[in-house]
């Protein structure tokens, strides 16, 4: 196929989802939605109650993966989050601060993330001599690299069963791509089978 300057072609995930992913969800869903995304990006903000209600919606469908793509250029303490996310998850809890972070957004900063790691119960002094120590930066770097490398520009950016979904992020339009890729999935298993 020959791609003119006028064509687009949805850019492929990267980087397959793998065991280091921070991902909810049955693993065997016909639907692997991938979001790269900054914990200090009002527009992620905006995304995060329509994605939790998409979950809700569609969860035996889905397979969600968060992944970070901070930009540090625009968000200060992006980069913070991500690592502040980090030590949570190395304590198995890195959705309850996934969730605070997006819910608390508009404080972000160094002091604000340690109440928020103090109440959701979690060592503050341990959390943060590991990020001043940036023991988790390499961890968010990678996820950095692997969505520039999947033609990540900006955040959130979806990939729909390994495909970016360049459609927008409202509810309705969300249900829809789901429902498409989940169909395709099931039409290919279908053709295998």
């Amino acid at each position: 196929m020959t791609t003119t300057p006028f064509q687009v072609t949805n850019p492929r995930l990267a980087v397959p989802v793998g065991p280091d992913d921070h991902t909810i969800g049955p693993p065997d869903a016909p639907v692997s939605l991938v979001e790269y995304a900054d914990f200090q990006c009002p527009y992620c903000a905006m995304a995060h109650p329509i994605l939790q209600d998409l979950l809700r919606l569609r969860r035996e469908f889905i397979r969600f993966t968060y992944r970070h793509f901070p930009l540090t250029n625009v968000h200060p303490y992006g980069d913070l989050a991500a690592e502040v996310a980090e030590a949570a998850a190395a304590r198995d809890a890195f959705w309850p601060m996934h969730d605070w972070l997006f819910d608390n957004q508009r404080g972000i900063n160094p002091r604000q993330l340690m109440v928020g790691v103090e109440r959701l119960g979690l060592p503050s002094t341990e959390i943060g001599d590991e990020v001043g120590a940036h023991l988790y930066l390499d961890r968010v770097r990678r996820d950095l690299v692997g969505g520039v490398r999947s033609g990540v520009g900006g955040t959130p950016t979806f990939f729909l069963n390994g495909l970016r979904h360049d459609g927008g992020y409202a509810l309705d339009e969300l249900l829809e791509a789901v429902d498409e890729a989940s169909e395709a999935a099931r039409a290919a298993a279908t053709d295998r089978g």
